[in-house]
């Protein structure tokens, strides 16, 4: 079982890296021959320090882009919408985005994206609404009229949490949420500035170990179960413009998916390096379901979601969003 001290280094760590904008990553020892044809050889992909982005790990160190003639560099970022001129300049090729990032931003007409590939669905037990153990709420509908703290307003926690609420009764004008850093969030529910915290791990952990919190709502279960999350994309333009490369990426990314779908070990092997997550942490925590495919409707449940709660203006087509399958 994780200490108290360990957990706590482990946000630390992953604090630490998620407050860099930018920072240069591996890149193999020399660029391979292009016998493929590809457009492009050399990628600088975006990558977020979270579970999510393993499997780009797992095919660095299974060989899978240099055997179809890629080197790959990693840059870390936030979102994609911190980085949105290196993306449409093309200083960096592809990213990890969430779903619900990739549709405000194409809907917002800052860029037009596509998914090549999806990394992972949700499951029960990675993202909740928690409160502190002696709270007086005990059940959802008492969240009517409180502060629920989440990383970022109009993203994934509104939206699991709006889908949530409304099973039981309530609309998301019945609760006021409040943008707090994920790294402050205990913090604030220890002191009762917020009612409840949107939390995922490791930060669940934390706060289970730490305030013996409890969930009050499991945010990717029932009917948020099973959605799509996040996953490798690129603008429509770079897609179009190098789609031998496109297909080369979408390839390797797909073995390691197949990998991260059915080993777990891979992953607790990989995710420490990249996250500065402990290792006995990364071995116990909860993660969602590595995708194998992309299916457009899977993902037009994230876009009628992003719609029905009025995040996004336009009604969104799900198959507009996804990348053609490699050849």
């Amino acid at each position: 079982m994780r200490n108290g001290r360990a957990v706590r280094h482990s946000l630390i760590g992953l604090v630490t890296v998620l407050a860099l904008a930018s920072c240069g990553g591996s890149e193999t020892a020399a660029a391979p021959s292009n016998a493929k044809g590809l457009e492009k050889t050399e990628l600088n992909i975006g990558v977020v320090p979270v579970p999510s982005s393993a499997p780009l790990f797992i095919a660095q160190e299974k060989g899978f882009f240099k055997e179809e003639g890629l080197t790959i560099k990693t840059e870390t970022i936030q979102a994609p919408q911190a980085v949105m001129p290196k993306i449409l300049n093309g200083s960096i090729d592809a990213f990890l985005t969430s779903y619900v990032s990739l549709i405000t931003i194409s809907d917002s007409g800052a860029a037009k994206l596509k998914m090549l590939a999806e990394s992972q669905q949700g499951a029960p037990g990675i993202n909740a609404v928690m409160v502190v153990k002696d709270s007086p709420l005990k059940e959802p509908k008492d969240l009517k009229g409180k502060k629920i703290a989440v990383n970022v307003v109009k993203a994934l926690g509104e939206v699991t949490i709006s889908a949530q609420l409304k099973v039981h009764g309530l609309t998301p004008a019945d609760v006021k949420f409040v943008p707090v850093p994920f790294a402050e969030q205990l913090a604030q529910l220890k002191a009762g500035t917020v009612d409840a915290a949107w939390l995922v791990e490791p930060y669940i952990s934390a706060a289970q170990k730490d305030l013996g919190a409890r969930v009050l709502i499991d945010t990717l279960s029932g009917q948020t179960e099973g959605l799509p999350l996040d996953g490798w994309a690129a603008t429509d333009e770079w897609i179009s413009k190098y789609p031998k490369t496109a297909a080369a990426f979408q390839r390797a990314i797909n073995k390691a998916q197949q990998i991260a779908a059915t080993d777990r070990q891979e992953l607790n092997k990989v995710i420490p390096g990249f996250t500065q997550i402990p290792a006995e942490v990364a071995s116990s925590m909860a993660m969602g379901t590595f995708s194998t495919s992309l299916n457009p409707s899977r993902v037009q449940r994230v876009a009628d979601l992003l719609s029905e709660f009025q995040i996004i203006k336009n009604k969104v087509d799900a198959t507009t969003l996804l990348a053609s399958a490699p050849q």
